[in-house]
């Protein structure tokens, strides 16, 4: 009966009909040409929307199957998942993986500090270990032994990419101090082990500003920051000649003696 009532207002008129009291259609209904909709649309149980202007979701979207490919902004509370590229706007944000994006502005950003883990060398030397997947960022107080080995872990290279990793050396609270590789010979950059996320490591050894080696601040209470830089250029991973790292120290931060 619908079908029949429309097609007699559209020969009445010679037209499009226009209907001032609405439709309802109790069953499947089927249009094969375009549909425009001047006011809102409200619908359920959508398997495909194809949208030109913007679509707004009072209790969400959720997408159990086959993600979602966002080519504009995004704009979000949280966010979960891997992104190629784009901006993103929120409060939170949690990447499993390895994200990638071409343009990322982050306000409050806050790194996350560790507590580098130690393995004894014997003679009274420890290797530093500095895993990339609890951040790139780690604290060590120089009390059991000096600083044989660093070991560098988990560090992505799926591209020419470098990784930096940085240590707050806090020296012994005591005089003498002096414990953490204080000479040139044993100092840090002699020995670095690198590992690579999903690759075997390997040995290398550290450029350093005027050829020489990081050696840390002697005196009691002070702090030592080193920066470890590994340059990654794609070939291979691998392959230890594809890597480079680059040490840089900023040594022997203490109190002053004005205004303090």
């Amino acid at each position: 009966m619908s079908q029949i009532y429309v097609d007699t207002i559209k020969n009445r008129t010679g037209g499009a009909p226009t209907l001032s009291q609405g439709v309802v259609v109790s069953a499947a209904a089927t249009f094969s040409g375009n549909v425009s909709i001047a006011g809102t649309l409200s619908y359920e149980d959508v398997t495909n929307v194809d949208a030109v202007g913007i679509i707004t979701a009072r209790s969400g979207i959720d997408v159990t199957a086959g993600g979602i490919n966002a080519v504009g902004v995004v704009t979000a509370t949280s966010f979960s998942g891997s992104i190629s590229g784009g901006t993103i706007v929120g409060t939170a944000l949690s990447i499993s993986g390895i994200g990638t994006v071409s343009d990322l502005s982050v306000k409050a950003a806050v790194e996350t500090v560790s507590v580098a883990s130690t393995s004894d060398l014997g003679g009274g030397k420890v290797i530093i270990e500095c895993d990339a997947t609890n951040g790139t960022v780690f604290t060590h107080d120089l009390a059991n032994g000096t600083v044989g080995i660093v070991s560098l872990r988990n560090f992505p290279v799926r591209e020419n990419s470098v990784t930096t990793y940085s240590i707050i050396f806090n020296q012994l609270p005591t005089t003498p101090a002096g414990t953490g590789n204080t000479t040139a010979a044993t100092g840090i950059g002699t020995n670095i082990t690198l590992t690579p996320s999903g690759v075997s490591g390997f040995t290398t050894s550290a450029r350093v500003a005027t050829a020489s080696t990081v050696t840390l601040s002697t005196t009691a209470n002070d702090v030592d920051i080193v920066t470890l830089a590994v340059h990654y250029n794609g070939s291979g991973t691998g392959t230890p000649g594809n890597y480079r790292v680059f040490a840089t120290n900023n040594s022997g931060y203490r109190f002053g003696t004005i205004g303090f």
